[in-house]
């Protein structure tokens, strides 16, 4: 049995934000994409993620910040890795930060809410591949720095799920390797043991 969702899921792909460019989506393709991204598993219906659309200018002033904070940890940069930390979020043209925003709960712990947001962005990718837009979703260094978060716009409780790159893709992006299902599945064969 086949459906057109399935033979899409079954093709999808990231793209190397090198190969995304622009036409960027407008308002309303990025409304769509967000309301896709948010219907996604959340126990106790507690919204625990939110969104940060990065574009225009707004890239480049990122890319300020991210350049200073390097040069902070590391020293003074060569001349190419600075150049790297200024385009950081100019490559494409739109970048939206996935921010996993968890709620104190009694029964909910942390990391199941992490779990929810980054299947909002792993949504947010199929939506925007969906409208025909390519995507690529990342970290970096700077989700995992506490001032780094700060300059992206999350406040100290917060931490990145993703930031999905997206934009137009005029090339075919060749098939990278996947695993053979019969190297990664398992029938259940009870508790889990060394074996010698």
């Amino acid at each position: 049995m086949t459906s057109p969702v399935l033979d899409f899921l079954l093709q999808r792909s990231s793209t190397p934000i090198s190969a995304i460019g622009e036409p960027a989506p407008g308002d309303e393709d990025i409304r769509t994409m967000l309301r896709a991204a948010t219907r996604v598993p959340d126990h106790g219906r507690l919204t625990p993620w939110r969104f940060i659309i990065y574009r225009g200018v707004a890239r480049e002033e990122v890319g300020q910040y991210l350049a200073a904070l390097a040069e902070e940890r590391e020293g003074p940069l060569p001349e190419a890795r600075r150049e790297q930390e200024l385009k950081r979020f100019a490559r494409a043209p739109l970048v939206i930060g996935v921010i996993s925003s968890p709620v104190a709960h009694e029964r909910i712990p942390e990391w199941e809410q992490f779990l929810s947001a980054a299947a909002a962005a792993m949504n947010l990718c199929i939506a925007a591949n969906a409208l025909g837009y390519a995507t690529n979703w990342i970290t970096n260094w700077y989700s995992s720095d506490e001032k780094g978060r700060m300059l992206l716009g999350l406040a100290p409780h917060e931490r990145v799920a993703g930031f999905v790159h997206i934009g137009t893709c005029d090339v075919k992006v060749p098939e990278r390797p996947r695993a053979e299902l019969s190297e990664i599945i398992s029938e259940y064969a009870g508790p889990w043991r060394e074996v010698d």
